[in-house]
């Protein structure tokens, strides 16, 4: 019994990280559109590529455990892509822009390095090691992802932080769209 109600925990899961693909899939094309420097936009491009890549690795795992990957709606990432539109909308430009793309996407990769381990975890104990290193691979992927977006930032938020001019001060901006939005739902 025990071991049935964790196989469908697996199953749950993983429906829950293949919505958030699908998520993803729909939301990269926008923030690679709202991307003011090329190498952000060819890497949100390249991302949606491979997390299509992902999206058909869990397919693939749902086929061999006789499953449909569909009926669970990823919250999580649904509020992440939320934040991410809030980036896109916001009155930042240039480099800032890109920064507030960054810091949104690296938020969805920490997400999707945390579901994939879990059910990497699930995989393995369940001794479904086909589907564990289908599971492995991704996780290795999304961890690069990751890495590339923190070497990106610190170019980026170099840049940005020169653009926005030493005479600035907090105070002394107008607050945004995304500032007010924070304030709001705090």
């Amino acid at each position: 019994m025990a071991q049935a109600e964790f196989r469908e925990l697996y199953v749950e899961e993983l429906r829950d990280i293949y919505n958030a693909e699908q998520q993803l899939i729909k939301a990269l094309p926008k923030m690679a559109k709202a991307a003011t420097t090329d190498e952000l936009r060819e890497g949100f491009e390249g991302h949606l590529e491979q997390t299509k890549g992902h999206a058909q690795r869990l397919e693939q795992i749902f086929r061999t455990l006789g499953e449909k990957p569909t009926g669970k709606k990823c919250k999580a990432m649904e509020g992440l892509v939320e934040e991410g539109g809030e980036a896109i909308d916001s009155d930042f430009e240039g480099e800032v822009k890109d920064a507030a793309l960054i810091a949104a996407a690296q938020r969805v990769e920490h997400y999707e390095i945390a579901a994939y381990g879990s059910v990497l975890a699930f995989a393995e104990v369940l001794g479904e090691a086909e589907a564990a290193e289908l599971l492995s691979q991704t996780l290795s992927e999304e961890k690069e992802t990751d890495e590339k977006l923190t070497k990106l930032s610190g170019r980026i938020n170099a840049s940005a932080n020169e653009a926005s001019g030493p005479d600035e001060t907090p105070e002394a901006k107008p607050a945004t769209r995304t500032m007010k939005a924070r304030a709001a739902r705090a």
